[in-house]
């Protein structure tokens, strides 16, 4: 993954708004109905290719990997039918949801251990066509920063400790695909004001929600004696915690050493304890579509037809190409590199954008 990550500012109110609304979208069982959902699509193609793939083919996907696949999704019904009830245990280590995305890490290391692409636990290279195809429909049950609510690790350090690994286009970048970025609805609601406790690095979290670091400060009379009352100086990013966790700590940017900090609940998630998942269509927003160029009026022609209008002529197939043609001449082809570097022909349908 690319490890350019631009600065953000916490203190700047769009970010926060932004930050708050993908911690939420993070933790809404839509996303994670989606995940289930969609790696639901690969495990049922990957079992057909499994099935139907050439014997003869020496670059033939692994059945070993059925095991591993039927077993996420087993994790991920066990864990959506908590999560429908407002349980969030299931992101716990070793429950059902941390188990699903943990054997889906395996999974896409170990995908296709051919010693032309792989190597030591990792892809090394572009995938063959068919092989690739279908790791895009696993990566397609995916997002950026998913393990947000997933208890601490061994460092005890806070998941989320950059901003831009959430909102900078390069976090979600990866070596072989990329994810794709959320779109943010035109009103991004306000921040909570804080709600709740105030904890700090080590303590057990009284409860699932969104959690802000903070700086205690109090006036010091002559420097020795605390007088007035305290205030608190965000600290750093949000993050989501899990109840009965304890608190993480930070990291120093400049010495990665390990620093205490305190934690004030902004706001305390109670979504899905009645039993309903409300409309949560927001957090899946479509990306605006690219404005088409106005096509004129002209029937469209292919490769080796004659055209019958001088003007720019477009072709969308092969990745699209505009060039201009005169009248009376033949409709060119595309040549196009394939998969090994070889250049091919290949015919295509051609539409008018633009009289001379």
């Amino acid at each position: 993954m690319t490890n350019t990550i631009k600065q953000y500012d916490m203190t700047d109110d769009a970010t926060r708004r932004k930050i708050f609304w993908l911690l939420q979208r993070l933790t809404s069982f839509s996303l994670w109905k989606r995940k289930r959902d969609a790696f639901a699509i690969f495990a049922n193609e990957y079992e057909n290719a499994v099935k139907t793939w050439p014997e003869d083919d020496p670059e033939t996907m692994p059945a070993d990997n059925l095991p591993t696949i039927f077993e996420i999704l087993a994790a991920y019904d066990r864990g959506l039918s908590e999560l429908a009830r407002g349980y969030r245990f299931v992101w716990q280590r070793g429950e059902p949801l941390q188990y699903a995305v943990d054997r889906y890490q395996h999974l896409n290391a170990y995908f296709f251990p051919h010693p032309d692409y792989w190597d030591r636990g990792a892809q090394a290279a572009p995938y063959p066509p068919k092989v690739d195809a279908l790791a895009q429909l696993l990566h397609a049950s995916e997002y950026q920063m998913e393990y947000a609510p997933f208890e601490l690790g061994h460092t005890d350090l806070a998941k989320l400790r950059s901003v831009g690994l959430l909102l900078s286009p390069n976090a979600y970048k990866h070596s072989f695909y990329t994810l794709p970025y959320p779109v943010f609805p035109a009103n991004l609601p306000e921040v909570s004001e804080a709600v709740g406790p105030v904890i700090k690095s080590g303590d057990k979290v009284p409860c699932d929600g969104i959690w802000e670091p903070v700086v205690v400060e109090q006036s010091k009379l002559l420097g020795v004696v605390p007088v007035g009352n305290r205030s608190l100086r965000g600290n750093g990013c949000f993050n989501y915690f899990i109840r009965d966790i304890r608190a993480p700590n930070l990291s120093d940017d400049d010495t990665g050493a390990v620093v205490k900090t305190h934690w004030r609940l902004l706001w305390e998630d109670k979504r899905y304890a009645d039993g309903v998942i409300p409309d949560e269509s927001q957090y899946f927003l479509e990306p605006p579509s690219a404005p088409q160029p106005n096509r004129e009026t002209v029937a469209p022609v292919r490769t080796g037809d004659i055209c019958p209008v001088s003007g720019e002529w477009q072709t969308d197939e092969y990745g699209g190409k505009t060039l201009r043609v005169e009248a009376g001449a033949a409709m060119p082809d595309m040549l196009v590199r394939d998969n090994l570097g070889e250049l091919k022909v290949h015919w295509v349908t051609w539409h008018l954008v633009k009289r001379s």
